[in-house]
């Protein structure tokens, strides 16, 4: 099956070629002449067909096979509880014949220190929650249309905060992305943060505003990534809630990976969170303040990269996907990314984080605290030399800091378009 979909993709590839490089008209008046009309409204199907079709063995199907139960969430969406081995992660070629592994074998030891807050595992607040839950055995996915699927993965391409190298010089902008992060560089097998939840407004469909941390290894033109945070998405999710999401990529955003489940790759065993649902509460400015904490670790004895958040394990990737990750991982970026289409000609007014810039504060700015990495020991401790990325401070800034309770934490955001924004 997996040999049939990978010809199938390379022979889609090659038709794409032949019909970029010739004439469509010219060759369907050849074939025509020699009555291959049928077959080439075949071919033609094949070059126009969505990404799922040429993609085989790569993409998420349209509609989620071997669907058991599926659950109407009061926000909209279509919650699919699907069989735990029916999950799209074992149409992946190099899972094909994968044992699902239901927890990891040990977590990070931390140093403990009474001066530092920790967080209890709690559940997730998932809106889809009030109208059911998925029967044991299955994992909750939620449903997406594949032409979005393919348009968002497109918008993320590249979208890696730049070069190994920060010059506080470089001050341009990657295809449209902004960034307030904060950086380490070492080798590292994991990180652990907790994340301020927020809803940002965000101007445009097509453009998103997140906040989240990069597990990543190789060179920019060949970068893998391990992504995880929330996100605001109108183009994709069709609302403007908060959302629980993950990314990778093993090619630096060309091909190979994706969001949430929507390819083959991530293996969830979590059977009550839903990869890519909303989440609520949200904080509000002088208001209650609303966290998320995720850690993700490499345990060294399987070669899996395991995602927790909140004390509640979501799943793993293999490491087989990956070439540079297989082992760790070289930099970890933790922070907030939006998209500016500059609509109008003027800087979008989307906002980071909370809409708010760090120096504002607590209850007013986001936030990131308790930022640690997981070192070659297995041990999580806070991150050395940690650098500071935000080429368009005017528009959204970030402010690093470290104390006794919060340990290594960052405040950023933004309004976006502004007097000194425009």
């Amino acid at each position: 099956m997996y040999v049939s979909s990978f010809l199938i993709y390379e022979c889609c590839m090659q038709l794409r070629v032949i019909f970029l490089q010739d004439n469509l008209a010219s060759v369907l008046e050849k074939m025509m002449e020699v009555k291959l009309l049928l077959p080439f409204m075949v071919v033609l199907y094949l070059f126009m067909a969505p990404n799922w079709w040429c993609y085989a063995g790569r993409s998420r199907f349209p509609k989620n096979k071997h669907v058991v139960k599926s659950i109407k969430s009061p926000d909209g969406d279509i919650i699919d509880c699907v069989h735990i081995s029916h999950q799209p992660a074992f149409d992946h070629p190099l899972l094909k014949n994968h044992t699902i592994k239901m927890r990891p074998s040990y977590h990070p030891n931390w140093i403990k220190d009474d001066n530092i807050t920790s967080t209890k595992g709690k559940a997730i607040t998932q809106l889809w929650h009030s109208n059911g839950k998925c029967p044991k055995g299955t994992i909750p996915i939620l449903r997406t249309n594949e032409e979005d699927v393919s348009k968002y993965v497109k918008k993320k391409k590249k979208s890696l905060p730049f070069a190994y190298s920060i010059d506080p010089e470089f001050t341009s902008v990657n295809e449209n992305h902004e960034y307030a992060i904060v950086r380490t560089q070492g080798n590292f097998f994991g990180t652990k943060a907790t994340f301020n939840l927020w809803n940002p407004k965000v101007q445009e469909n097509d453009e998103f505003s997140l906040t989240q941390l990069w597990v990543t290894a190789g060179p920019d033109s060949d970068v893998n990534t391990i992504e995880a945070g929330w996100q605001v998405y109108q183009g994709i999710y069709k609302d403007a809630t908060t959302r629980l999401f993950i990314f990778w990529t093993s090619d630096g955003y060309k091909q190979y990976g994706c969001y949430n489940l929507d390819c083959p790759g991530f293996i969830q065993t979590n059977t009550e969170i839903a990869i890519g649902g909303s989440l609520s509460p949200t904080s509000q400015v002088d208001g209650s303040q609303y966290e998320m904490t995720i850690l993700i670790w490499k345990e060294s004895k399987e070669g899996l990269w395991w995602m927790q958040v909140d004390g509640n394990v979501i799943g793993y990737w293999p490491a087989s996907l990956f070439s540079y990750l297989s082992e760790s991982s070289s930099r970890v970026d933790w922070g907030g990314e939006v998209i500016n289409l500059r609509s109008g000609g003027h800087h979008t007014t989307t906002q980071m984080g909370s809409g708010h810039f760090p120096q504002e504060g607590y209850r007013k700015a986001s936030y990131i605290r308790n930022i640690e990495i997981v070192d070659d020991s297995n041990t999580l401790r806070s991150p050395q030399d940690l650098l500071t990325f935000t080429p368009q401070e005017s528009c959204y800034d970030i402010v690093k800091g470290i104390n006794d309770n919060w340990g290594t934490h960052v405040f950023y955001g933004g309004t976006g378009q502004n007097p000194n924004c425009p």
